[in-house]
Formats: structure tokens, C-alpha cells, sequence
């Protein structure tokens, strides 16, 4: 049988275990990064995003931090075993500021939480601007075109 997953994919849960147990004992939320990786492992994967969320979640998570599908349709059905809440990585740079909205606005109305978000923030224009353009989509459930007036 081919293995898929990172090298040391059976040590990182191992930690992941240990970690969520003291966290518990401790009283302190745990949020946990899971994503697919591998050869020939697409981390994008609905059914990849899908097995992140649930495992992150099953391996005692408080939310999970996963990647973004790419649609509406596909992050939607990729989250909706979850028992906990998700939220999106920010992942490459994106060409452009509309582009980074939208894909939060697509993630939020999919069932996100929230977002985990660094380099899509830190190399924009604005970056004051760009965190309250994102948290009007998240907080305030406003549209592209409502968070895109921000940054003008």
C-alpha cells in the first residue's frame, strides 16, 4: 500500500495528541494548523481540507485552522463534518487585494469562523485597512464590494 502524508506525519500526531491533553489539563484552548502534505498530495483538496478538519477536531482541537478550497461549494462541503469552528489559512500572495477578500467572503458564507491570514495582510498596501476590511466581512457579514471601499 502506497503511505501518504509527511515523513513524519506519525510523530507530528503523536505531539499533536500529547499537546491537546495538556491543554485540556491546563484549561487553554488549543488551536491546531492541520494541512495535507505529501508527494502527490494536493493540500487544496476538498476531500484532503475535509479529513484536516475532522482529524484537528478529533484529535481534541478547540478550531482548526485549514486551507481554503477555492469555492463556496467546495470549502462548504469540505467543513461540514466539523464539530468545531474552522478557520482559513491565508496561503500564497494573491495578486490582488479583491482577490483576498473574496476568497474570505467565499469562506465565511461557506460556514469559516474565521481567518488565520499573515502575508496577505503584511504585504498590503494598507495593512490598517486590509485588517478592517477583512473584519467587516467577518464580524459585520458585509460583502466584497462593502470591505473593498475600505481600502480606496
Amino acid at each position: 500500500m502506497r503511505r501518504r502524508g509527511a515523513d513524519m506525519e506519525r510523530e507530528m500526531l503523536r505531539d499533536f495528541g500529547y499537546v491537546s491533553k495538556v491543554c485540556e489539563e491546563w484549561g487553554m484552548p488549543l488551536l491546531a494548523m492541520v494541512y495535507g502534505r505529501g508527494k502527490d498530495m494536493n493540500q487544496y483538496d476538498p476531500k484532503i481540507v475535509a479529513h484536516c478538519a475532522r482529524l484537528g477536531a478529533e484529535l481534541g482541537a478547540d478550531i482548526v485552522k485549514v486551507p481554503h478550497t477555492g469555492d463556496i461549494e467546495s470549502f462548504a462541503k469540505a467543513i461540514e463534518g466539523c464539530p468545531i469552528p474552522v478557520v482559513i489559512a491565508g496561503g500564497p500572495k494573491m495578486k490582488t487585494e479583491r482577490e483576498v477578500l473574496e476568497m474570505v467572503y467565499g469562506a465565511i458564507k461557506a460556514g469559516a469562523k474565521g481567518l488565520s491570514v499573515g502575508r496577505n495582510i503584511f504585504q498590503a498596501r494598507d495593512r490598517i485597512k486590509m485588517v478592517k476590511a477583512l473584519s467587516l466581512i467577518v464580524h459585520e457579514e458585509a460583502d466584497v464590494e462593502a470591505a473593498i471601499k475600505i481600502l480606496e
